[in-house]
């Protein structure tokens, strides 16, 4: 076996460089170079190529079987409680109980709130508006606003499903979706506070001028009202949560049974759907169809990039690397760290939260029993670490640094002093609350 682990080893990390140079030099789509390293990986250890090709089929297929309709799901519900003006809606609500002076305040939680359906990119667009109106009325400088909501957005964004790197690790590692949502959300408010904590500290030494951004979206028709606007948000959650408290033995008869359906997650999604659709009173059949097929493109693109990093976990797993890692390296000693490290290389190296959580994913799934982790607990606290790793560093190759500088008008500058620097931070409070949890739970 030990004869194999060299040139294995070496297979494996020529696959990850490849995957990094032709996502950020070449500028290849992440699903088409997690398939070009299932073939260098697969033959560098010498699988035959019907032996990857299957590999590539099962693994590919048994992801999707896993979260596919989550993924379609929470896209949807996303894109319509933008399109409904939900999101705004939520937004302003915050705003209106804490106050202009706590405004800073209230874009981390409308961040925390908004980002839990919504992706961070798509989150950020629709509400930059409002941290950009804010700034003009309260004189703050749209550097604190600007990148407090977007902090916000980012701790849900890289540790809560349905977004695609939180969902698609657990679905690799067959982490109940309920106790995931309820524990990356307490890991990520503290994150989110921290990094809140450096945007007021390094932006209140910016005057920034505003621009207006003419790429802001404007939303047709009145807009929902407030319990019409956090239903489709909340609903889901709640359901997931209490299903997540039931057992199966005690869910098969009376309110647990309605309960222990409704709380499955693909279920309680389309339920959200269904709420979101009666934000607006009356729909056109062209209006809602657009929508609608907008959604399916959207987890389309998502969807290919997952079952591409399940593919190469499988062929990882048919090439027995983990087995040979964990016999000739001392993982036991790094336990939960390694997840938290091997994210955080992938994450700086090519930009993308998703494409580093699910590479890793595949990479650390054999390793369990090695690191100590092959408990109750472990394979939760496993995606728990890769999510705060996949938060640092947010740079110049991450597509959502510049949709916040672009939205905003923030120079280089200032993106890199203020906001790269809180996603350092944030990465760093949230492994050690995983820590915490590691400690409380082992």
């Amino acid at each position: 076996m030990h004869t194999l682990f060299l040139p294995a080893l070496i297979s494996l990390c020529i696959g990850i460089l490849l995957i990094v140079i032709l996502t950020t030099k070449f500028r290849v789509h992440a699903f088409f170079a997690l398939m070009i390293s299932c073939f260098v990986v697969g033959l560098g250890v010498q699988l035959p190529a019907g032996e990857i090709i299957a590999s590539v089929k099962d693994g590919f297929g048994n992801i999707m079987k896993s979260i596919g309709l989550i993924i379609v799901f929470g896209t949807t519900l996303g894109v319509i409680l933008e399109h409904t003006g939900s999101t705004r809606v939520m937004a302003n609500y915050i705003l209106k109980k804490l106050g202009e002076k706590r405004a800073p305040v209230a874009m981390t939680l409308t961040g925390l709130l908004v980002g839990l359906p919504i992706f961070c990119d798509s989150g950020y667009i629709v509400l930059s508006g409002l941290s950009n109106s804010l700034a003009k009325r309260t004189g703050m400088p749209v550097t604190i606003l600007a990148i407090s909501l977007a902090t916000g957005l980012y701790a849900i964004h890289c540790l809560v499903p349905p977004h695609p790197g939180a969902a698609g690790a657990a679905g690799i590692f067959a982490v109940d979706f309920g106790r995931l949502i309820f524990s990356g959300v307490l890991i990520a408010i503290p994150a989110a506070v921290v990094g809140h904590l450096w945007t007021r500290y390094a932006g209140k030494k910016n005057t920034d001028v505003l621009k207006k951004n003419s790429d802001e979206k404007e939303i047709a028709g009145p807009l929902p009202g407030v319990l019409n606007a956090f239903l489709p948000v909340l609903v889901p959650i709640l359901l997931i949560a209490i299903k997540s408290f039931l057992t199966i033995e005690n869910a098969g008869t009376g309110w647990r049974s309605v309960f222990f359906l409704l709380g499955d997650p693909e279920l309680a999604l389309a339920i959200g759907i269904l709420l979101a659709l009666t934000a607006k009173r009356t729909w056109k059949k062209i209006e809602l169809g657009a929508l609608l097929q907008d959604s399916a493109e959207k987890a389309g693109g998502i969807l290919v990039i997952i079952g591409a990093g399940g593919a190469f976990g499988a062929v990882l797993a048919a090439t027995r690397l983990g087995e040979q890692i964990s016999v000739s390296l001392p993982l036991g000693s790094l336990g939960i760290f390694f997840p938290f490290l091997l994210t955080f290389i992938l994450k700086t190296a090519q930009g993308s939260s998703t494409v580093a959580i699910i590479t890793a994913a595949s990479i650390v799934h054999p390793l369990i029993p090695s690191l100590g982790l092959s408990n109750t607990n472990g394979p939760l606290l496993c995606v728990l670490s890769m999510g705060a790793g996949s938060m640092m560093i947010s740079h110049a190759n991450d597509a959502y640094f510049w949709v916040i500088a672009k939205f905003s008008g923030l120079d280089m500058r200032t993106m890199l002093r203020v906001y790269t620097v809180s996603t350092i931070l944030m990465g760093l409070t949230s492994f050690v609350m995983v820590w915490i949890l590691y400690l409380l739970l082992k």
